[in-house]
């Protein structure tokens, strides 16, 4: 099972969402950058994805997006072989 980072803020209903369904998939473990407490971290959450909304998703050393771009993934049954780490 890949890694998975995740940026939120504590009051964030995408990103409890976004929890959900990566669970759902079998994530156990979700690496949470609190971006509401850590102004630094939501600085270089905007650097590496041009975004400044939560969540911001990476599995792996994919950047996902946020939980509508996860819905999306998953509803292609691309996300439970990126979190296995498989490129297809």
């Amino acid at each position: 099972m890949q890694a998975v980072k995740m940026y939120t803020t504590q009051f964030c209903p995408y990103c409890v969402r976004a929890k959900q369904i990566l669970k759902s998939k079998g994530v156990a473990v979700i690496d949470e950058v609190r971006v509401d407490e850590l102004p630094e971290e939501r600085m270089k959450m905007m650097e590496m994805t041009g975004r400044r909304t939560v969540p911001q998703i990476f599995i792996g050393d994919t950047h996902v997006g946020g939980c509508d771009d996860l819905m999306a993934l998953d509803s292609r049954g691309a996300l439970v072989p990126l979190l296995q780490g498989s490129t297809a």
